[in-house]
This record gives C-alpha cells, structure tokens and sequence, in this order.
C-alpha cells in the first residue's frame, strides 16, 4: 500500500515551538510537511517538471510508484519502487524528528554526511574517498569541471570521449555553461550562458565511426593522444572525460590508451570517469579511484533510483589539495550547497549557503535503498542473472523482424568487471522491408509502448492484450553521421531491480522470475511489431521526443 506523509503525528504546536527556538530560519520543519510526491521532483532543473495533464517528467516517470508500468528503461530513468518511495518517506519522518532537537539544516548535514558513509559501504571503497552530492549527473560534471581547474591550477580545455552518446547537457558543461533554463537552486538563468569563473573551451571526440553504419570508430585512442597532445601543446592543462559507460553501453578510451596519457604528461591531465549509468563493476570503480581519477556516478540508472540524483566521487589524493581552494567561481554557488561538500573540506564548505536540497536528499535516500538491496543479493546470482538475461534479450532481439541489434561494446571486458562482463543495455533499430524507419516514427513507437493501445490495435484477443501492457524502454538516441540521413536508436535495459526482484533462495524459483522478466521483454518486442505494422494509425503519429 501507498504510503502518505507521516506529518499529522506531530502537533502543530510542536512543529511551530520548534521552529521559534532556532530564529525563524529559512528552512524551517514545514518545508518537509510538502506532500512527498512534490519533494521527490523538486530542487532539480526543468527535466524534473511533471506534465500538468500526464503528471509524468521528461522520461515518462512519476513521482510515486507505479507497480503497472513494465520497466527497461534504467538507461534513461525508472519509476521509483513502492520500497524506495517508503524508505524516502521514512527518511523524511526520521528527519522531522531529529530537527525537533536541533536546527533542520544542522540535522540535514548530518544526515548527508551518514549517506557518504552508507554510499562508500555499498560501493566497497575507501573512506578517504570523498562523496559530492548534486541533483543530476550533469550538475556533477560542473563540480568535476572546477575541482579540475582548481587542481591542475588554471583553467582546463575538457575532452569529451563519447560526446555522441552522453547526455546533452555535456555540450554545455563541458565549457562551463549553463545546461538549462533553470539551476536546482530555482535561478532562472539563460541556457548556454557562461557560468561565472567557470567558462572554459572544450574538444569532442565521437564513438560513431564515420561511415554509414552504426559502429564504432576503430582510432578512438589515436584520437583521444591527438587531441590531448594538441590542447598541452598550446599550453592548456587537461580534463579528459572518459566513458564507461555510455547510452549504448560503450566505453573509451582503453586502458593502454590511459597508460599512455599518464606516462606522457603528468599532472597535465586530471581524468574524470563518465560512470553515470554506473553498469561496472565494484573492483573496476576502485581502480579508477585508485588511479587518481574522479568518477561521475548516479543513483537513478542501472540502480533504479528516481530520476535524478548525482554525485562526485572524488580520489583521497585530489581531495587533499581542495579545501585549500583560495577562489570560488561566483556561478558555482548557484549549483551547490553547504551539505552537497564532506564535511573534512571545511573551508570549501564555508563558501557555500546552508539551503538543504530536500528533493535531491530524498531521491538519494531511495537510491541508496535501491543499492542496498541490489548488493544484498550473492553475487554468484547477480552474475548469473545479467548474464541469463543478457543471452536472452540478445537472442529475442536477433528473432524479431523489424528490430536490428547494435554493437554493445567498444572494449572486451576484463576480470574486473565482475557482473558487468555481460551487457545490460541492448541497442536497437528499427526497420521495414530493410529499410530503417524514420526518426519520427521511431519516436512515435517509444511514445505508444508507454500507453495502453488496445483500442488502437486491431486484432486478436492476444495481440490487443499485448498492446495493452505500459512499457518503457530507454529513450531514442540521435545518432549522426557525415553523408547520411540521422538515424535513432531504441534501448532496451537491464536494471538493478530486475536482478533484486528475481532473487530467491529457492532456485527454482529464482530461475521462474527471471523467465518472469525475458517474458515482458518478448511482449515488449511483440508489442513493437504490432505498432510498426499499423504506423499508419494517427494515434501514433506526434512531435519527436529525444533524450535531453
């Protein structure tokens, strides 16, 4: 059962005496009386905004659990679960209590300092590795971008690998600019405009080979040196922003291509990993720390987690040198708050208002339950699991007419993938007699798998009840190419909960529930030839949606 605010067993007395004992602050208790539905979409950018008339955000999700919705879309973003939605609700109840005690921003800070320490645990690292929260994977990249420049000691040129299959707010980042309308803050700003002390140039370099063909480019690490070489050249340290992995489960540059560029140009070059999708292994996460890279990570891809919640991860070795920053760039204080920093970096922290991001706390409260969980599960089963899925969306992808695969992998994995050795996102085109279909459509065909089209879909009793599942599968991916038309790409996704909700200590019955999963996706495959046999219905025809 759904489970609502908590908020009627504290008197309103109470609740006001509380807030009377710190001075009225900004923040007072009655900020997290807001209907938790609300707090779960709120202090993020304009992605976060639910349709007045859906009531869904940008990826098709809403804010509580929505148990009928067949879910592959981690790749993008997840509905939130019926128990992360409790546990937020959970953690906000337990806050409100601790803040009848103490300042609710004092209470706040300790809270976000404990989820460090929960983060590290289910990670398996270090604790001189250093968290930084934020509302999105994109504002971390901003984070990364100016402990980058306060690092190497002037301002980095950023190399973009995979720029064709990150998200599009990198294009902006990247050169320290605004990536919305909106900061999580609520400051109406002007996309694209440069962030205050934090403009900087930058350099992309794709993963789509050149050629008609979606494959990827074979000179990706002669492309990284040369670029990398140029930019040190001309005087500019580097931020290179590898990816591991990316929208189509690729990633670059390898790992002597890595070797070369610590070799050649020490300390002129700061790695940050891409891990957003966060679809690697625990053991390959801590030899990027290791290394002395920092690392991009979320809660809310691979691991299911509301959509969005992003964090930092920051090797011991840098974050030693940060908390003597001696300048702040002015418009970073609009993508950052007091809490979002560890508490050791005490002087950085002081730069920063105390103005808790309830939102961003609570969807990474439910991602952490989400992690938890996945982590809980013996291992061998996890391996087995992607792995039995893997080999089945594989071979269902290749029987189905109008679906053509796309390559998954851009380097073999290695020991230190653990899990992650087997795929969990499958790419995918859409085509009719040979022929691919065009971007519209494609958008069309994502746009109808999440509604129920049975009054659409003329046909037997079995094909209108396949028309009638909610699915969502990862957003359409533009893909461009010198001399040929764009073309996009479906995603179908193997989430965290996929593996969690399977687990069973009885076999047989663990064995049932991942069938229970192939068995949605080949309806989901059903479903799609049924949409692309009957494009011509104008029901299913509408504007282009991308991922943003």
């Amino acid at each position: 059962m759904r489970r609502e605010p908590f908020g009627m067993s504290i008197s309103a007395s109470r609740l006001q005496a509380a807030e009377r004992s710190y001075g009225g602050s900004r923040y007072g208790l009655r900020d997290l009386f807001t209907p938790l539905d609300t707090l779960l979409v709120s202090g993020g950018d304009v992605r976060m905004a639910l349709d007045l008339k859906t009531r869904l955000n940008t990826y098709g999700c809403a804010p509580s659990p929505s148990p009928d919705i067949w879910g592959f879309a981690s790749s993008t973003a997840s509905p939130i679960s019926q128990a992360a939605y409790d546990c937020a609700a959970l953690a906000r109840e337990e806050l409100v209590h601790k803040s009848l005690f103490d300042e609710v921003e004092v209470a706040f800070d300790a809270r976000c300092e404990d989820m460090r320490d929960e983060l590290r645990g289910h990670l398996q690292l270090s604790p001189q590795v250093d968290v930084v929260f934020s509302p999105s994977g994109t504002d971390s990249q901003l984070h990364a971008l100016f402990l980058a420049r306060a690092v190497l000691g002037a301002p980095p040129v950023t190399i973009v690998v995979g720029a064709d299959q990150t998200g599009s707010g990198t294009a902006h980042t990247a050169r320290g600019r605004h990536f919305s309308a909106l900061t999580a803050s609520g400051l109406s700003v002007r996309k694209d405009d440069a962030i205050a002390g934090l403009a900087a140039d930058s350099i992309a370099v794709p993963l789509l080979n050149d050629v008609p063909g979606l494959v990827p480019r074979r000179d990706t690490d002669s492309a990284v040196l040369r670029a990398v070489e140029s930019t040190i050249v001309q005087g500019a340290p580097v931020l290179l922003q590898i990816m591991d992995s990316s929208k189509l489960g690729w990633r670059a540059p390898s790992a002597a291509c890595l070797d070369e560029i610590a070799r050649r140009w020490p300390r002129k070059v700061q790695v940050v990993v891409d891990a957003c999708q966060m679809r690697l292994g625990r053991r390959r996460l801590r030899s990027y720390l290791d290394r002395g890279y920092m690392v991009l990570i979320t809660g809310s891809k691979f691991y299911g987690g509301p959509a969005f919640s992003g964090a930092l991860l920051v090797p011991k070795g840098l974050s030693r040198s940060l908390d003597r920053v001696a300048e702040i760039a002015p418009g970073l204080l609009d993508y950052a708050d007091r809490s979002d920093w560890p508490k050791g970096w005490a002087a950085l922290r002081s730069r920063f208002e105390r103005r808790p991001n309830f939102g961003q706390w609570l969807r990474w409260e439910a991602a952490l339950a989400e992690i938890g969980s996945y982590y809980a599960v013996p291992e061998a089963f996890r391996t087995q699991a992607l792995a039995e899925l893997a080999a089945g969306i594989e071979s269902m992808i290749a029987l189905t007419p109008s679906v053509a695969a796309v390559p998954t992998a851009l380097e073999k994995a290695g020991m230190d993938d653990e899990e992650f050795a087997h795929a969990t996102i499958f790419p995918f085109t859409l085509r009719r007699d040979g022929k691919p279909v065009s971007i519209a459509e494609i958008s069309a065909v994502h746009r109808a798998l999440a509604r129920d089209m049975n009054a659409d879909i003329s046909g037997s009793a079995a094909d209108r009840q396949v028309a009638a599942h909610c699915c969502l599968i990862g957003q359409p991916v533009r893909l461009e190419q010198p001399d040929t038309a764009p073309q996009a790409v479906l995603r179908l996704c193997v989430g965290a909960r996929d593996v969690t909700d399977a687990w069973s200590t009885h076999e047989a019955q663990a064995q049932r529930n991942l069938q229970h999963v192939l068995d949605r996706v080949a309806h989901v495959l059903v479903k799609i030839e049924l949409l692309l046999d009957r494009a011509g219905n104008a029901a299913l025809l509408g504007k282009s949606v991308f991922e943003v």
